[in-house]
């Protein structure tokens, strides 16, 4: 479990949930914008609640471990809301070409006929 401190404010939530917010938090200050967000947390009396904050420019998040004994609670999908947002970092594709084989034929791209798969 993760305390987050936002705004003078600490809440308690998942490492997935805090480790997720503090990515999207930083990739939304690089597009020099802020954002609304709600995450669930877990109050001082152990009962699941939400959180709304905003991120982005100007909106310092930290994350620092907790000690916690009770179960975790489940917010993997609260964690995989905050990795669908649209500036969410997401891994780039690249092109890579194969290592040139004797065999190897080249290949006709034909754009101009569809084949089927």
């Amino acid at each position: 479990m993760r305390c987050v401190t936002y705004a003078g404010e600490t809440v308690t939530t998942t490492d997935d949930v805090a480790a997720s917010l503090v990515e999207l938090t930083a990739a939304v200050a690089k597009e020099g914008q802020a954002e609304a967000v709600s995450i669930p947390i877990v109050t001082d009396a152990r009962k699941v609640a939400q959180a709304e904050l905003v991120i982005g420019v100007g909106n310092d998040v930290l994350s620092s471990p907790v000690e916690w004994d009770d179960e975790e609670p489940d917010f993997t999908a609260a964690a995989e809301e905050l990795r669908k947002h649209r500036y969410f970092p997401r891994p780039h594709l690249r092109a890579v070409e194969s290592a040139p084989d004797d065999d190897d034929e080249p290949i006709d791209w034909d754009f101009d006929q569809p084949t089927q798969a």
